[in-house]
């Protein structure tokens, strides 16, 4: 291939990589004078910025102002808001009192009711929530107002559902789902939510049969910029995570669309989860899913959405949305196959194939696949090793991740350039059987274990027409198969960035085998580039560019601050008291309590109040005792009931507490409830390192538990009571953070801490 041409077509190869991110989101421009009957991201950003000037997690105080400023704008809009509270304990034992928020607009039929759905309280401690989820109350009352701007009755009844205590364990939800008459009535859920501060939203369904309605209802209401495919959809059934929608789903069998966006994942459950930091396009984003589909949902049958039917689907460029059903996956398989044989047959019998060199084309591919798999298999552990401050980001994404996405892509396209750069004797027809062949297993593999990433077919036939013509022609047109390789461009580009940006930098195997893989679909062209070391060497040389602009900000700053921690921990029954962490590393300002004398828990780690990440105290250091009050016992029954002993008593605080805490010896609990609310059958038998219940307090009330245990079991009851006034509490005199420290989020932080043990003998 001429220099010219090859510089063209490398020119448009990047062009395609470009325009496969920039189709996914719109660009924000300020729209605060836009009509009223449209969406304004500006508008929205106002919601935003009321909601997240403070944490406003359940118990805290700015979270009846959040609540009070929702219900005043939908009263503005003139909807009649109530409240609906209630305790409740979701399915993982998280004990609250939620207050969630809901208002209608009735539609001139009796049909199913379209439900939007989104949550206000920020995550405990010290979230702004701007993102999560205050984008998506911006997102809804900014979509509500332009809707009822147009003066148009709906034929559903649109509710609006503004939950409670969804980070403490979908509580809100919960409390929605088998408490509200309205849940009856609800055909369809549109739910906005946040993982992070940026990026586009991905559209993600929760459906317990077939998805082929909803999905020809989402192309028919045609969003502007969809971002969703089936492999996303499938991986996110096997997560463990969850939103409100998921109680829908399990609880009330009823089918919706989350919409939800996790780049800048470093900001999420964060204070910098702010206004600031939320990307106005992504905002824009939002609104774009919004708009179409409420007036679209809003006027269709909603008793029609189920389907047993499954479809895959993805997003491309300038087709929006392209879906298929999987009766079409073993067909569509079975005819690349049946090409890649034929095209092999006539490359044979023409002698332009040859066993020989077919077999040598596998070695390049295989000397690549092994190297990027194993480079980005340990990639997270090295840069752990390197810089050991990493680990205190619990996301596991870290500030400058994009650039070590970019430089292990790079490395991966190096490593692939130089394999075929030794290979380069073997003619281009030869080399781009061993890629088709394992493309085919790899869609084979999908089609049989993971359907929903059966559309990698799809570019697979771009590499076998490219195999056609390079098998008849000898110099066929450079700009035909820039085109066959286009869609797996425009398909797999993204995929090299979500999943280390989604799963954590842990997951940068992901994006080394996908640039890869992507690398040979790309094969037709690149091997016919005379200059290929040259091409590794730049990918080499980018790569270690990368690989420093990584290095220059690996140290935390002000726009990139370091997670820390500190606790004060006092053990009731011996008055012991101790400074504790979660850091990794200990930071100057967490060295102030946790010095030279630090020593690594033992008992405390193993069984103390839960995290997220199951995160234990990295370190303890001896503290002074303070006059710490700790909460008030009350038994008020203990008798036997045929083979069971009851319990029956009542935890008080002594001062004001955010979160109690309680953990049991390994004792058969057959009946538990809590402040009137009845754990499952289900969580007792399988609880976690003997927890039984946490309870995130409002108002400093109570927790009233019943228990039934056999009668001649002992009950040894392991009480943590926790207050997040550390740093503002009068008994002590702790500095604040520097500019370049947070609060690390996922933990309890900035708390006094008091544990004591109860046995019932």
């Amino acid at each position: 291939m001429k220099k010219t041409t090859s510089v063209g077509t490398l020119l448009l190869i990047l062009l395609a990589i470009y325009w496969s991110f920039r189709s996914q989101l719109p660009t924000y421009t300020k729209d605060a004078d836009a009509p009223k009957t449209e969406f304004s991201t500006d508008r929205a950003l106002t919601h935003v910025k009321a909601i997240s000037q403070e944490p406003h997690g359940v118990g805290f105080e700015g979270h009846e102002k959040v609540k009070q400023y929702i219900v005043s704008e939908l009263t503005n809009l003139g909807l009649e808001t109530t409240i609906q509270e209630g305790y409740t304990a979701g399915d993982w034992a998280n004990l609250s009192k939620a207050e969630n928020i809901l208002a209608k607009i009735k539609g001139t039929e009796n049909g199913k009711a379209l439900l939007l759905l989104t949550h206000y309280d920020s995550s405990p401690h010290s979230s702004l929530g701007a993102s999560d989820a205050g984008s998506g109350v911006a997102t809804i009352l900014e979509g509500i107002r332009a809707f009822l701007a147009q003066d148009k009755q709906p034929k559903n009844d649109i509710i609006i559902l503004i939950t409670d205590a969804e980070e403490l364990g979908l509580n809100g939800a919960d409390l929605f789902v088998k408490k509200h008459p309205w849940v009856k009535d609800v055909g369809l859920v549109l739910n906005f939510e946040a993982r992070g501060s940026g990026g586009p939203g991905y559209m993600l369904m929760e459906t317990n049969r077939g998805n082929g309605n909803l999905i020809k209802e989402f192309i028919a209401a045609s969003p502007n910029y969809p971002v969703a495919n089936s492999l996303a959809y499938s991986i996110y059934k096997m997560l463990p995570n969850d939103t409100d929608l998921t109680v829908f789903r399990e609880d009330a069998d009823i089918e919706g669309f989350n919409f939800a966006f996790i780049d800048d994942h470093f900001d999420y459950h964060t204070v910098r989860d702010s206004y600031e930091r939320l990307d106005r396009n992504t905002l824009a984003h939002q609104g774009s899913y919004l708009m179409p589909l409420l007036a679209h949902f809003s006027e269709i049958d909603l008793g029609q959405m189920k389907s047993l039917n499954d479809y895959v689907y993805f997003n491309i460029p300038f087709f929006k949305m392209v879906s298929y059903p999987f009766e079409w996956i073993w067909p569509m398989l079975g005819l690349a196959v049946l090409l890649f044989i034929v095209f092999l047959s006539i490359g044979v019998r023409k002698n332009v194939l040859n066993l020989k060199d077919m077999a040598k084309g596998f070695l390049p591919l295989l000397i690549a696949l092994i190297i990027n798999g194993l480079v980005g298999f340990y990639a997270y552990t090295f840069l752990i090793w390197l810089y050991p401050s990493y680990a205190d980001m619990l996301h596991g994404f870290t500030y400058n991740g994009h650039a070590y996405i970019l430089a292990f892509s790079l490395f991966a396209i190096g490593v692939c350039f130089y394999s075929y750069h030794r290979f380069r004797v073997v003619k281009t027809p030869n080399l781009l059987v061993a890629p088709s062949f394992v493309w085919l297993i790899v869609c084979g593999l999908a089609a049989n274990y993971l359907p929903g990433a059966a559309f990698f077919v799809i570019p697979v036939f771009g590499i076998l027409v490219a195999l056609y013509i390079l098998v008849n022609q000898k110099n066929p047109n450079a700009l035909l198969l820039v085109f066959l390789a286009i869609p797996a461009i425009f398909i797999f580009a993204p995929f090299i960035k979500m999943f280390p940006v989604g799963l954590g930098l842990k997951m940068m195997v992901a994006t080394t085998i996908f640039t890869t893989l992507t690398f040979f679909l790309l094969l037709p062209v690149f091997s016919r580039y005379k200059n290929q070391l040259a091409m590794a060497l730049l990918s080499f040389l980018l790569c270690l560019g990368f690989l420093v602009s990584a290095h220059m900000t690996s140290n935390f700053s002000k726009d990139n601050a370091r997670p820390t921690s500190l606790l004060y921990v006092m053990d009731l029954d011996d008055q012991q008291s101790k400074w504790a962490t979660y850091d990794k590393t200990i930071s100057d300002w967490t060295a102030q309590y946790i010095g030279d004398n630090r020593t690594v828990p033992e008992q405390l780690s193993e069984n103390t109040i839960s995290s997220k990440y199951g995160s234990g105290f990295t370190y303890v250091s001896e503290a002074p005792t303070k006059n710490i009050l700790g909460p008030k016992i009350e038994v008020a029954r203990d008798t036997l009931v045929g083979n069971n002993r009851v319990l029956d008593f009542c935890i008080v605080p002594q001062r004001n507490v955010n979160r109690l805490e309680l953990f049991t010896n390994d004792v058969e609990i057959s009946k538990a409830t809590v402040n009137g609310i009845a754990l499952s059958d289900y969580f007792l038998a399988n609880r976690n390192r003997g927890k039984l219940v946490t309870h995130y307090i409002s108002d400093n009330d109570y927790t009233d538990i019943i228990l039934e245990i056999p009668k001649d079991a002992v009950l040894e009851l392991t009480i943590y009571e926790a207050s997040n006034d550390l740093l503002d509490n009068d008994q002590f005199s702790i500095p604040k953070r520097p500019e370049d420290n947070i609060p690390k989020p996922f933990i309890l932080n900035d708390a006094i801490l008091t544990t004591q043990t109860l046995i019932f003998d």
